[in-house]
């Protein structure tokens, strides 16, 4: 397993990183109530995962019920004793628990998720701590002091968000510049052949201003594994079977997103891999892309997506990807490109 620089940090992470939010069993109310794996299976996944060098785990307090992937994990690491050798990350800022402060990005709320997640994870510190959804309601100088306090007190070593605007992002670094706060090394967002919208303003970004990418639902919900096929209803028991996910094959299973399918085929057979190993490599072309989080609920969906880190795209093959999943970029993306140059 390759690794690589968390944006422009000295962190070192594996190109894939495994995202645990199935793992456990959820009680009923959870919305990860029947989709998560058990502890048994979870304990396998991170076995194999580890043992292929997957050195990189994500999960976020909101996972399962009442932290129950971060417990799952911490049981995992402290019966292999593999803290040390883990780059641990979790997520902190949707509620956890009724009334106010039980959610958000207050200095409040932080630094008692911060606690608490220490303590199912069973650690002393975190190594990436992200906000999981910038906080309209929160001043950002707030997040970030708060969070710096966190890592100039040890409990956590580095700092990343989840699913902020472009101009969140950007203010919130230059808060961190004239703050002398610490900084965003990460972003993490969704992205992948067919959720491309990062492409417009936050991969230019992150390439400036060295923040890793850290992309989840790489499958786009599943629908680029290959499992699929035009004109011909899901398997019986597959995902998209489910009503519960009727929205992402409503979303993707349109013209563009099954000439993405064709072409992954395609280019599957020419590399001898699947179409799930396809995307995933396609997104480790990508500029400023440090690592892809994926998920899995069972051994075999673990190996489908470990087998990215055995491929490798040529310049031509990733074109056609591209222009396969091809979007729109708008105003003023689009304009800009056709004047620049010419006036």
């Amino acid at each position: 397993m390759r690794t690589r620089r968390l944006g422009g940090s000295g962190l070192e992470v594996s190109e894939l990183c495994l995202g645990t939010m199935t793992f456990g069993e959820a009680d009923e109310g959870s919305f990860m109530h029947g989709v998560g794996a058990d502890e048994a299976t979870s304990f396998e996944i991170m076995d194999a995962a580890f043992a292929a060098g997957v050195n990189f785990f994500d999960t976020a307090d909101v996972y399962g019920q009442d932290g129950l992937s971060e417990r799952v994990v911490g049981r995992w690491m402290a019966s292999r004793g593999a803290r040390d050798r883990l780059v641990l990350a979790t997520k902190f800022r949707f509620r956890m628990h009724d009334g106010p402060n039980g959610t958000g990005a207050s200095r409040r709320h932080i630094v008692r998720a911060c606690e608490a997640s220490l303590r199912r994870l069973g650690t002393d510190r975190i190594d990436l701590y992200q906000i999981h959804m910038q906080d309209l309601d929160v001043p950002e100088e707030e997040t970030l002091r708060a969070l710096d306090d966190l890592v100039r007190a040890g409990k956590v070593v580095y700092l990343g968000c989840s699913n902020y605007a472009a101009y969140r992002l950007v203010e919130s670094l230059w808060t961190s510049d004239k703050r002398h706060l610490e900084r965003f090394v990460s972003l993490q967002a969704q992205y992948s052949l067919l959720v491309r919208d990062l492409e417009r303003e936050h991969v230019p970004l992150c390439t400036r201003h060295g923040l890793g990418i850290l992309p989840w639902s790489p499958l786009a919900g599943g629908f680029l594994s290959g499992k699929y096929t035009r004109g011909e209803k899901p398997a019986e028991g597959s995902r998209l079977a489910s009503p519960r996910w009727q929205r992402t094959l409503t979303e993707h299973g349109n013209e563009r997103g099954w000439a993405t399918i064709d072409a992954l085929v395609q280019v599957a057979a020419e590399v001898g891999s699947t179409p799930t190993a396809v995307a995933l490599a396609w997104l480790l072309t990508r500029p400023a892309v440090s690592s892809v989080v994926f998920g899995a609920r069972t051994l075999a969906q673990l190996e489908g997506n470990l087998a990215a880190r055995d491929v490798t795209l040529t310049d031509e093959q990733q074109r056609r990807l591209s222009d396969a999943a091809a979007f729109e970029p708008g105003y003023p993306y689009d304009f800009c490109r056709r004047v620049q140059g010419r006036w």
